[in-house]
C-alpha cells in the first residue's frame, strides 16, 4: 500500500504521548492522547457545495414521477418535506422554482375555486431520470451487495428502516428502495419489529463472500498481507505540516494489527490504540459502501450500538485527518474517505455519479438562467412525452 504525504507550511499536529520509545507499547495497551488542529480543504469543501440541494432534487424528481399524471399538487409535495433536508424557513414552492428546467409549473383549482400551483417534470428530466432508472436495474446486484455488506457490519445483521432510509442515498438505493429492491429478495431480506416498535431490516443469511473488506481487497491486489497488520491510505491538506515524533507514531500506529470489521471485536478493550484502528477500519469499509466515499456525520452517529462501538466513536473523525476529512460546508458536516478523491475528482466513478453529476449541471444552468429571466412562469409541453415516457417504462 503507498502512502501519500502531503507536507507544506502551516498547520499543526501535537501529540502528547511522551517520549518517542515505547509508542508500540503504548499503543496496544492505552490510547494515545493526540490533539489535531483541522486544516481546510478546499478542493474537498468543493466536492460538498457543488451537490448543494441536489439530493432534495433528486428525490423531488423519484416522488413527482411516481404519481400517475407526473404532476403533483404543492400540498401533496409538502408531505415529502421531512426527507428532503430542506431549511424549514424555505418555503418548498420557491425551491422547486428555483430550478425550472427541471421542475415545470401549471396549476390547478381546488374544491374551493383557489388556484394551486402544482410541479411536473421536464422532457429533459423525465429523460433523465429514465437514465437514472436504467443504472439502477443495470447496478442492481452491486446495490443489494452494499446493502448485505452494510446489515453483516451490525449485531444481529438489522437495521432499523429509519437508518437505512438516512444512508440510502449516499450508497445509491432507489428512493423507494423497498419496494424496488428488497421486496424482489424475500430469501434474503425479513422485516422484523424491534423493541422501540420501530420497523427493521434483517439480513437472514451470512455471506462469507462478502465479508472481505475493501482495505483487504486491496491488500491482496497488491500483495501486501504484513501479518494482518494492514495500513490505511494516508493523505493531507496541503499546509498541515507533520512533526518527525508525529511520522513516528502514525508509522507504529499503522503497523497495528488491523481487525476486519466483519468479525467479532467484543475482545478488543475500547481503551487502546488496537481498537481505535478496528472503528476507523469500520468507518474506512462503511465509507466504501457508499458510491461517493462520502456523509454527513449525522447519518453515522446513531450507529453506535449496531456497530458495537464505543462512546465518542465519532472522535477518529479528527484524530485520523489523513483519512478522513471533515467538510463543513453547506450548514452541516460532512465526512469525506480522503484516498477517495484526487482534488476534487473522485478516482473510481459508479455509474449512478454520472446521472446525479448530470442532475447538478441542470440545476445550475436552470438557477443561472432564470436569473437572467430567460424563463417565466407558466405551463409546459408535458403532456405530449408522457405517452411516450410511460412507454419506455414498461418496456
Amino acid at each position: 500500500m503507498v502512502h501519500h504525504f502531503l507536507f507544506g507550511k502551516g498547520g499543526s499536529f501535537n501529540i502528547l504521548c511522551g517520549c518517542r520509545k515505547g509508542f508500540n507499547y503504548q499503543q496496544k495497551f492505552s490510547l494515545v492522547n493526540i490533539k489535531l488542529k483541522w486544516v481546510k480543504d478546499k478542493d474537498l469543501d468543493a466536492v460538498v457545495e457543488r451537490e448543494k440541494d441536489l439530493r432534495a432534487v433528486c428525490n423531488l424528481v423519484s416522488i413527482i414521477s411516481s404519481s400517475p399524471n407526473h404532476c403533483l399538487p404543492i400540498y401533496c409535495l409538502s408531505r415529502h418535506r421531512g426527507q428532503l433536508g430542506l431549511p424549514c424557513i424555505l418555503k418548498l414552492s420557491t425551491f422547486l422554482r428555483k430550478f425550472p428546467n427541471i421542475f415545470s409549473e401549471s396549476h390547478v383549482l381546488d374544491s374551493g375555486g383557489t388556484r394551486v400551483p402544482c410541479f411536473g417534470l421536464t422532457p429533459e428530466t423525465l429523460n433523465l431520470h429514465l437514465e437514472e432508472l436504467q443504472v439502477l436495474q443495470l447496478n442492481q446486484m452491486d446495490l443489494l451487495d452494499r446493502l448485505c455488506k452494510l446489515l453483516m457490519l451490525v449485531k444481529e445483521r438489522m437495521l432499523p428502516l429509519q437508518t437505512i432510509d438516512q444512508l440510502k442515498w449516499d450508497m445509491g438505493l432507489p428512493y423507494n428502495y423497498y419496494d424496488s429492491l428488497i421486496k424482489h429478495y424475500p430469501q434474503l431480506f425479513s422485516l422484523v419489529v424491534l423493541p422501540d416498535n420501530r420497523v427493521g431490516l434483517k439480513l437472514l443469511f451470512w455471506h462469507d463472500g462478502l465479508a472481505v473488506s475493501q482495505l483487504q481487497k486491496n491488500a491482496a491486489l497488491q500483495q501486501e498481507n504484513k501479518n494482518d497488520c494492514l495500513p490505511f491510505p494516508v493523505r493531507f491538506t496541503r499546509g498541515f505540516g507533520l512533526k518527525k515524533k508525529c511520522m513516528d507514531w502514525l508509522k507504529e500506529w499503522q503497523s497495528l494489527p488491523y481487525t476486519s470489521p466483519y468479525v467479532d471485536a467484543s475482545h478488543l478493550d475500547s481503551r487502546t490504540d488496537v481498537s481505535e484502528k478496528r472503528i476507523v477500519g469500520v468507518f474506512h469499509e462503511l465509507f466504501h459502501l457508499t458510491i461517493q466515499k462520502k456523509t454527513e456525520r449525522k447519518n453515522v452517529s446513531n450507529l453506535r450500538k449496531p456497530l458495537s462501538l464505543p462512546q465518542k466513536f465519532t472522535k477518529v473523525f479528527e484524530r485520523h485527518p489523513g483519512i478522513f476529512y471533515i467538510s463543513m460546508k453547506c450548514d452541516t458536516q460532512t465526512i469525506i474517505l480522503r484516498e477517495a478523491y484526487e482534488r476534487q475528482k473522485l478516482l473510481q466513478k459508479h455509474p449512478l455519479v454520472d446521472v446525479r453529476e448530470r442532475f447538478a449541471d441542470m440545476m445550475t444552468k436552470g438557477f443561472l438562467d432564470r436569473s437572467r429571466g430567460l424563463y417565466k412562469r407558466g405551463t409546459t409541453e408535458l403532456q405530449d412525452i408522457k405517452v411516450c415516457y410511460l412507454d419506455q417504462l414498461e418496456q
